[in-house]
C-alpha cells in the first residue's frame, strides 16, 4: 500500500499540526499543539500508530477535539470505576460532612461500580477508544435496581451521587458532558408525614418521664431538637440564669479506620467473597454485594483502629447554630434530672466517666443513637401510639409552632433551618389546623350561631 505523503516544501496549515511516517521507527506520527499546560509550555499531543488509516482516524478526531475545546488534559484515561473511586476517596471528603461521603461511598461500592464501573469516563482517540458511559447506561442501572427491590428513594439517591461525581469531573474538563445529568432518575414521591396528635405527644411524654433520660423525648417533640443534637447536649450549654439551651455540637456515630499498613489484609477473615444464598435469611434489606478485590473496610477488626465510635461534630450548618429558650416546664425537668444524674454519679463512684454530657448511660458515657432509637420505639408502645420515625417528633414540633401562629422567620431560627423550603416541609396544616379555621370562618360569617 503506498504511503500518501505531502509534496516536499509544504506544510500543514496552522493550527493543523503534523502528520507524518517515519522510517526509523516505521509508525505514522501525528503532533499537535493543543494549548497550554498549566506550567506554562505548550501541550504538545502525539499520536503513534502502525496503521496510517489508524492514526489519520485518531490525528482527526484530535483535530475536532482542539476546534470544539474538548482536549482532555495529558495522560489522563478513566473508567467510570476509577474516577468514582477517586472521587469518593480524595475529592468528596475535602467538603462533604461525614454522613454525606458515608452515603456517597455506599451508592459508589454498592451500586454505581457494580453497574456501570467498566465504561470509560470518555471514548479516546481511534479504534483504541473504550465504550464511552452514556445516559442509557445510568437509566438500565436504576431500573435493574427497581426490579431488585429497591425504593426509588435509593435509586435516585445513587443518581445524585453519580451526577454530583461526574459534574466535578466536567469543572476539572475530564469530560465535556455530564451524562448522569441528561439521564432521568425515577421520581419519587413525597412522604407523608403525620405529626404526632395532641393526646398522642401526650401520652408519649407520660411515658418517657418514667424512664431514666425521659426529658431527652420531651425535647425533641416541645422543640424539635434533631437526635444527634440531643445526645450531644453538656451541661455548659445549659444557660441557668436565662434558661437558655445552645446548640453547637451533635454526637454521631462513625465508622473506624484502619491504623495498620496492610488494611486489606487486616480483614481478610471478613471479606464477603459471594453473594448471599436466596432466599438470604440474614439481611433485612438487599443483600450487600460481595467485597471488591482490593477491599479496605472492616477497620472495626482492626487492633490498631482508630478515629471511630461516639465522635462529636460541629451541627449541620451555620443555622443549625441556634439557641433555644426554654418553656419552664422543660427547664424544671432539666433540673430535676440533673439531680437524678449526680446521685447516679455517687452511686458510680470510680466507674463513672465524667465528660460533661447531660443524657448519659448509667456509667457516665454518652448514649449510642441506635440505642437511642430503640428506647423511642419501646416509649411509642408503651404509650400505645402508632409506630413512627424519632425524626417524626421534629416535624410535630415545627407543626406545633405552626399552630402557634409563630413568625416563619422565627420558626427557621429555632430549627436551625437556612431555606424556606426547609419550613413549609417540617410544618403540616393538621386535622386539628382544619377543624380550627373552620371554626373561625364559623365565627366570621355566623357572629351570633344562626
Amino acid at each position: 500500500m503506498a504511503r500518501s505523503q505531502r509534496p516536499k516544501g509544504t506544510k500543514n496549515p496552522d493550527g493543523q499540526g503534523s502528520f507524518y511516517y517515519s522510517e526509523y521507527d516505521g509508525y505514522w506520527h501525528a503532533r499537535v499543539t493543543v494549548g497550554v499546560k498549566d506550567n506554562g509550555d505548550p501541550d504538545r499531543r502525539h499520536i503513534k500508530r502502525r496503521d496510517e488509516d489508524e492514526a489519520r482516524d485518531a490525528y482527526r478526531e484530535l483535530l475536532n477535539q482542539v476546534e470544539k475545546g474538548e482536549v482532555l488534559k495529558p495522560g489522563e484515561s478513566w473508567t467510570v470505576e476509577a474516577w468514582l473511586i477517586h472521587w469518593v476517596e480524595n475529592i468528596a471528603p475535602m467538603t462533604a460532612r461525614y454522613k454525606t461521603v458515608v452515603g456517597y461511598k455506599t451508592a459508589v461500592y454498592r451500586h454505581l461500580i457494580p453497574g456501570v464501573g467498566r465504561y470509560k469516563l470518555t471514548p479516546g482517540l481511534g479504534k483504541r477508544r473504550g465504550k464511552p458511559i452514556e445516559p442509557e447506561h445510568f437509566e438500565q442501572l436504576y431500573r435493574k435496581m427497581l426490579a431488585a427491590g429497591l425504593k426509588p428513594a435509593t435509586v435516585h439517591q445513587v443518581h445524585r451521587t453519580a451526577r454530583t461525581a461526574f459534574q466535578v469531573a466536567f469543572d476539572r474538563k475530564k469530560i465535556f458532558r455530564n451524562v448522569v445529568a441528561i439521564a432521568r432518575a425515577p421520581k419519587v414521591e413525597e412522604e407523608e408525614v403525620e405529626p404526632f396528635e395532641p393526646e398522642d405527644a401526650q401520652a408519649i411524654i407520660e411515658a418517657a418521664l418514667k424512664r431514666r433520660n425521659g426529658v431527652r423525648f420531651v425535647i425533641a417533640l416541645a422543640l424539635g431538637v434533631r437526635q444527634g443534637e440531643t445526645l450531644g447536649f453538656k451541661w455548659p450549654a445549659l444557660n441557668r440564669e436565662r434558661r437558655t439551651l445552645r446548640i453547637r455540637k451533635a454526637l454521631q456515630r462513625q465508622k473506624w479506620l484502619h491504623g495498620c499498613d496492610d488494611p486489606h489484609e487486616c480483614g481478610a477473615a471478613y471479606h464477603k467473597t459471594a453473594p448471599c444464598k436466596q432466599p438470604c435469611k440474614r439481611h433485612t434489606r438487599p443483600c450487600p454485594p460481595p467485597c471488591p478485590p482490593t477491599c479496605v473496610e472492616h477497620a472495626r477488626k482492626c487492633p490498631q483502629r482508630h478515629g471511630g465510635g461516639l465522635v462529636e461534630v460541629d451541627v449541620k450548618s451555620r443555622a443549625g447554630r441556634r439557641t433555644w429558650p426554654l418553656p419552664d416546664q422543660i427547664f424544671e425537668l432539666l433540673m430535676r434530672h440533673e439531680q437524678r444524674q449526680a446521685r447516679e454519679r455517687d452511686r458510680a463512684a470510680d466507674l463513672w466517666e465524667e465528660g460533661g454530657w447531660i443524657f448519659t448511660q448509667e456509667n457516665g458515657r454518652p448514649i449510642d443513637p441506635r440505642a437511642d432509637y430503640e428506647t423511642w420505639r419501646e416509649l411509642l408502645a408503651e404509650a400505645g401510639v402508632r409506630e413512627a420515625r424519632l425524626h417524626d417528633a421534629r416535624h410535630t414540633a415545627a407543626t406545633v409552632l405552626l399552630l402557634l401562629g409563630v413568625d416563619p422567620r422565627v420558626v427557621m431560627k429555632l430549627m436551625g433551618w437556612s431555606t424556606e423550603a426547609m419550613r413549609r416541609r417540617y410544618q403540616h396544616v393538621t386535622d386539628g389546623i382544619r377543624e380550627e379555621v373552620a371554626g373561625q370562618i364559623n365565627t366570621y360569617f355566623w357572629k351570633d350561631g344562626a
